[in-house]
């Protein structure tokens, strides 16, 4: 089980990782499927130096892998888990910006769907006005 300290720095990682919007770029490239540097600068619009520096640090961060592929290397989302979360963590923030309905078919989050969640959305909306 994972420290308070442990899950801080866990955190920390992610959020250096995020933090950056060429990084993101990265991350949502490497989220649809692995790629190698040369082929994300292309697809970016950046520089291959730009590239592996921002590679370098995410796989500092621990959020994505190196798999050498002869004279090439393949980069990609180190754990099938972080995708998952990553994916669902972009959702959720896609959702809440833009005010969409729950993409979770099978959400248990309490609140978040089915009629509680219409009244709570209600009386929100009624306590702006």
């Amino acid at each position: 089980m994972l420290t308070i300290a442990s899950r801080v720095d866990v955190m920390n990682r992610l959020g250096r990782a995020m933090a950056d919007a060429t990084r993101s770029r990265i991350l949502l490239s490497l989220l649809a499927e692995p790629g190698y540097p040369a082929q994300l600068a292309r697809d970016l619009d950046l520089s291959r130096t730009n590239v592996s520096n921002h590679l370098a640090c995410l796989r500092g961060c621990g959020i994505v892998v190196a798999v050498p592929e002869g004279r090439k290397t393949r980069y990609e989302i180190a754990d099938p888990h972080l995708t998952r979360a990553l994916g669902a963590l972009v959702d959720v923030v896609l959702a809440v910006d833009d005010g969409v309905p729950c993409v979770d078919a099978d959400c248990d989050v309490p609140m978040c769907c089915g009629p509680a969640a219409e009244t709570s959305v209600d009386a929100e909306v009624e306590g702006a006005r």
